[in-house]
């Protein structure tokens, strides 16, 4: 009997170890979209930009902890948290011990609030330049602390997608097409950057700084060990093995799809196309790392690679403009992703059903659009969305911050 307790203790130990360490890696991911984004945004908005990248996982955690985990986890959360029992309440007396689950109530918050975080800052990107600082801290408050944890806890929290049969083992659709439709809906609203189409051309607008959009993409890379791996939920050899290969095949084969797809549209290497089909793979192997084979992975990475360079052009030319390409990487290829299950995935029960998947697509798509839409056109009716033309035009880290990202001189 107590060898038996002993195993069960060092499972339940190292179990717990490697859902921290997890959260460490999707903590990183924080820095490695400030990166990219700082990296494709021009060099006058670089503390705008880096300013809404440090506040939204901070905006994320806390929004977590007060309403986001009882949405999402009413069972977990009861007891606990602020929304069911008053704040400052004492947590069950089994949360640090095996009868939760596989790690400790502390852990299973911390790596789930390290989720919601990353679907705010999905929107963060493709808004840059021209959004006010306090419409999108406001957006990001109701976004992350109402909107995504209702959305995660019809799948996540045993609600209705999960009953119907939908399927999304790390959050193609759950996390990524929820920032995705979020980030859509702000550039309807918002409207282009000045300049950005004219006379029918799509005019670029060089980022600040590739290497660091660069940096940023391999720590989202590095990042995503922890978001896919762990959502296993668990340290399963068997099974988080599996998923850390798929997703590194995926991203792989992603950024083959985004080279060659550059490669065609463009007649010319670009390394934005490169960058962007690495993410696209990553999201894309998401929604069902866990349940595809190796070479499965590879053609789900290589055809979100794809997808990315066409969703793009396909944006410009509606005049939708998308400063970093989130819209792309994280609504076409989550929602890529998540019908890919329905076509390659395979469990223990047989082929997964594509219906559900189709289904559950159109459901996060409505709510997810249709809630972002009206928080940001509330916000753009009562105190306006965008800067003035003369802040957009001489950049918002002077007017707004009073310091440049490159040359640290302050402005009087």
């Amino acid at each position: 009997m107590e060898t038996t307790e002993a195993i069960a203790n060092n499972l339940f130990t190292a179990n717990n170890i490697w859902m921290m360490l997890c959260i460490a890696l999707v903590f990183i991911m924080h820095l490695g979209f400030a990166s990219v984004e700082a990296g494709f945004t021009q060099s006058k908005n670089t503390v705008n930009i880096l300013f809404k990248n440090t506040l939204t996982p901070v905006i994320g955690l806390l929004t977590y902890a007060f309403v986001g985990f009882s949405l999402m986890y009413p069972d977990a959360a009861k007891g606990f948290w602020f929304a069911f029992d008053g704040f400052g309440v004492a947590p069950r007396a089994n949360s640090l011990t095996p009868e939760y689950g596989n790690f400790t109530r502390w852990t299973d918050f911390l790596f789930q609030a390290m989720f919601a975080a990353t679907a705010a800052t999905i929107v963060s990107g493709a808004v840059a330049e021209r959004i006010k600082i306090t419409g999108y801290l406001i957006f990001t408050v109701l976004f992350v602390g109402l909107v995504y944890p209702i959305i995660g806890g019809w799948q996540w929290g045993g609600g209705a997608l999960s009953e119907m049969g939908f399927y999304d083992f790390a959050g193609s659709s759950i996390v990524h097409s929820v920032g995705g439709w979020g980030a859509l809906a702000g550039i309807i609203i918002l409207g282009p950057r000045l300049g950005k189409y004219v006379d029918g051309k799509v005019i670029d607008k060089p980022g600040s700084s590739v290497p660091l959009a660069t940096i940023g993409v391999f720590l989202l890379w590095f990042g995503w060990f922890g978001f896919n791996g762990g959502s296993v939920l668990s340290a399963d050899p068997a099974t988080t093995s599996l998923v850390l290969v798929t997703t590194c095949l995926g991203a792989s084969a992603g950024a083959i799809g985004g080279f060659l797809g550059g490669l065609i549209a463009f007649k010319r290497l670009d390394h934005g196309m490169l960058l962007n089909g690495i993410l696209a793979g990553l999201v894309g192997i998401t929604a069902g790392a866990d349940v595809i084979s190796i070479y499965e992975a590879m053609l789900i990475g290589l055809i979100a690679g794809f997808l990315v360079v066409i969703s793009a052009i396909t944006l410009d030319k509606f005049k939708l403009d998308d400063t970093v390409g989130a819209v792309s990487v994280h609504l076409t290829c989550g929602v890529w992703g998540t019908l890919a299950v329905g076509i390659f995935g395979e469990n223990d029960k047989g082929p997964m059903p594509f219906l559900p998947q189709l289904y559950g697509v159109l459901i996060v798509g409505v709510a997810a659009f249709g809630s972002a839409f009206s928080i940001f056109w509330i916000i753009n009716k009562i105190m306006g969305l965008r800067v003035s033309e003369q802040h957009e035009i001489e950049g918002m880290d002077s007017h707004e911050h009073g310091i440049r990202g490159y040359t640290i001189v302050y402005d009087e």
